[in-house]
């Protein structure tokens, strides 16, 4: 019997796409961090007269946090007039967001489908002239769910 070895996959490989946003530039799927592709179910609280010992809890809903994207500024970035057209104009114009973990090959192992994606906050971080750091841009995404999408 043959065996085969396998090791998890790196999490440093990745990409990031938009869909439903038209003027985006190739350097605005760049991105050095990923963070909030969690899953949580909420539940509520139920008191049981007679059972002082625990409080019952029911399951009522997922709960999904908010999608947090992190990459270098770039000026000339077709993502940051979605971002200014939601937070500043109020237009807000959600978006499909697909985070695909890729293999040595480029080739997406497994993705993370966000869905009704639209911007909720954006910063940049401090200035500071005692230390030698790109200045990284950080969107936080509101989304209703993800999905988990295979090969």
């Amino acid at each position: 019997m043959a065996s085969s070895s396998y090791y998890p996959p790196v999490s440093f490989h990745f990409k990031v796409e938009f869909q439903g946003i038209g003027g985006l530039h190739a350097q605005d799927a760049y991105f050095q961090e990923v963070t909030g592709l969690t899953r949580e179910l909420e539940t509520e609280p139920l008191k049981s007269g007679g059972e002082n010992r625990f409080t019952f809890k029911l399951p009522t809903r997922g709960q999904y946090p908010h999608l947090v994207l992190k990459k270098g500024l770039f000026i000339d970035s077709g993502l940051a007039g979605w971002v200014n057209d939601a937070i500043l104009n109020f237009d807000i114009q959600p978006a499909t967001v697909i985070v695909s973990l890729l293999n040595e090959k480029s080739e997406s192992l497994q993705a993370y489908k966000c869905v009704n994606a639209y911007p909720q906050k954006w910063s940049i971080s401090d200035f500071n002239a005692q230390e030698n750091r790109i200045l990284v841009e950080t969107m936080e995404l509101y989304y209703q769910y993800f999905t988990i999408i295979n090969g």
